[in-house]
């Protein structure tokens, strides 16, 4: 693992949804537009919706607390992008952390079409507005929902673990929810293959299996292979 991440196992999240907004990133709104405009001359698929932010955070007692605010993809993608931590928020996400009984990892290879091309991680993604229930943000809900709408997989059969286990990787707050199925990961994939050849336009355009560091190349995002690596040490 890199010296870069830290990893939190929790018993439970508590993110309460506040109003507001982003006031602090209103001073790049011309930046922020045209940025955006580039991207979508570069790839008219990207839609520029809603999503959430961590602002405010602490762990206690196994407990992660914060509030989390909504704000546009286009201001979203102009400060992820930028990759400074200078304005007092997090990339908070989950992930459904797909495992065969063999220890193999399932993840998702992006497709061309999405803002995040070519990258290899697991099922998920940021929260947005179909994720908030009863003033709070539903993580558990929004990697599972995530799972099956990218992989056609669901948890039935998998046993999943009652926490989290929280990376932390520079701007990002990876939230990852345990399924262990009971078949070899590369079923998993072959299912989830499956699924994505019967698609108009899939969100992943392959499905990439982890087993050992020999299958971590530069398209794993760190924080994914970070993960990987601290699960097979043991933890």
């Amino acid at each position: 693992m890199s010296g870069d991440t830290r990893i939190t196992t929790l018993d439970r999240l508590d993110l309460r949804v506040e109003a507001g907004g982003w006031p602090e990133i209103e001073p790049f709104r011309a930046e922020i537009d045209a940025a955006f405009a580039a991207l979508s001359a570069e790839n008219p698929h990207v839609f520029n919706g809603r999503v959430y932010l961590l602002r405010h955070h602490a762990i206690a007692d196994g407990v992660l607390a914060g509030t989390c605010f909504e704000t546009d993809f286009a201001a979203f993608n102009w400060w992820r992008r930028r990759g400074i931590d200078d304005l007092g928020v997090k990339n908070i996400f989950a992930f459904a952390a797909t495992e065969g009984a063999d220890g193999a990892f399932v993840m998702g290879v992006m497709g061309d079409h999405t803002a995040a091309a070519g990258r290899i991680y697991f099922a998920g993604g940021t929260p947005d507005p179909q994720d908030v229930h009863a003033g709070r943000l539903d993580l558990r809900g929004s990697a599972m929902r995530e799972m099956t709408e990218e992989t056609g997989l669901s948890a039935d059969g998998a046993r999943e673990g009652e926490g989290w286990d929280l990376v932390e990787h520079g701007l990002y707050f990876g939230l990852m929810r345990r399924l262990r199925f009971p078949v070899a990961g590369t079923v998993l994939a072959q299912q989830a293959r499956a699924f994505l050849a019967r698609e108009r336009l899939p969100e992943l355009k392959a499905i990439h299996v982890l087993a050992s560091d020999a299958d971590i190349t530069p398209d794993v995002v760190p924080f994914a292979a970070d993960y990987a690596r601290w699960r097979w040490a043991g933890a």
